[in-house]
């Protein structure tokens, strides 16, 4: 039986925001997502006003972000939440 081996994350800086759940920063992560264009349909169940989560279409399929996660833009250009506690383990902040 072979054993499993070891690897390391390669380094990468990525973009992300913090879902507060207000509709200033739906707005804010809705203009990063479309280059500006701030079209709403950026979220699948947003109707407006203040929200607790938002369903954003991924590689992967839809997935939900509450409040407090992450939005991070991969590598690809793609989207996706990612909770803190998972972030903050994951990365850290980049000066300049």
């Amino acid at each position: 039986m072979s054993e499993p081996t070891k690897w390391r994350k390669r380094p990468v800086e990525i973009e992300a925001m913090v879902f507060n759940g207000t509709e200033q920063r739906l707005h804010d992560i809705s203009r990063w997502m479309t280059n500006g264009s701030d079209a709403f349909d950026t979220f699948e169940n947003y109707d407006g006003g203040d929200v607790e989560t938002i369903n954003i279409e991924t590689l992967e399929g839809v997935m939900q972000a509450s409040r407090g996660d992450y939005i991070i833009k991969g590598v690809r250009g793609e989207f996706y939440p990612c909770k803190p506690d998972i972030f903050e383990a994951t990365y850290e902040a980049v000066a300049g």
